[in-house]
């Protein structure tokens, strides 16, 4: 069993790389607006009811997922790395699967502002992501983010053996899916 997780700044191309991944390896596609869309109808982001639900589900597949005969799984997380509650998380995730047997892979997006607002309104993401279709409001979310978090890490700061950066600005999805199998899978 395998945990990739993918992760970086809003737009970088996380679910977009996570798709392009799935087709080239025996691994299922996890995004984090899989829970996010699911319980946004219901409940505003970031209230409580809506974390409640968001970490509810996602703790279930993981611990599920986890213990079933599947060969792994890639889940995508903008990380923000001035939270220790994102810290937390990541590793409560990383430990349910490990706990488990799973090795771990972790892969850091990076990618210009400019080329981050671009991708924020490309169709496909807007398909997949119904929580980003009002453009206004997702691109102000994606500058204040930019601005409050530290959402790619300093050098040195991810100690983990299997782990890479990639700078992703002017790279296709397809690209860097290639360089994340040959590099660690």
């Amino acid at each position: 069993m395998k945990l990739v997780i993918l992760f970086g700044p809003q737009a970088v191309g996380k679910m977009t790389i996570g798709y392009e991944l799935e087709k080239i390896t025996d691994l299922k596609l996890f995004h984090n607006h899989m829970t996010i869309d699911l319980v946004q109808p219901f409940f505003d982001f970031g209230t409580e009811g809506f974390n409640k639900l968001v970490n509810l589900f996602r703790n279930e597949m993981f611990n599920e997922f986890a213990k079933s005969d599947q060969d792994g799984m890639i889940f995508t997380y903008v990380w923000a790395f001035n939270s220790q509650n994102d810290w937390d998380f990541i590793n409560q995730v990383c430990s349910i699967f490990e706990s488990n047997g799973a090795e771990i892979y972790f892969v850091e997006l990076e990618a210009d502002i400019e080329e981050r607002l671009i991708r924020n309104t490309t169709p496909y993401r807007l398909e997949k992501k119904p929580t980003k279709r009002n453009v206004e409001q997702s691109e102000n979310n994606l500058k204040v983010t930019y601005e409050k978090h530290r959402l790619n890490s300093n050098d040195g700061e991810i100690t983990r053996e299997n782990y890479i950066r990639i700078n992703n600005t002017n790279l296709s999805a397809q690209e860097v899916a290639y360089i994340i199998k040959e590099k660690l899978l």
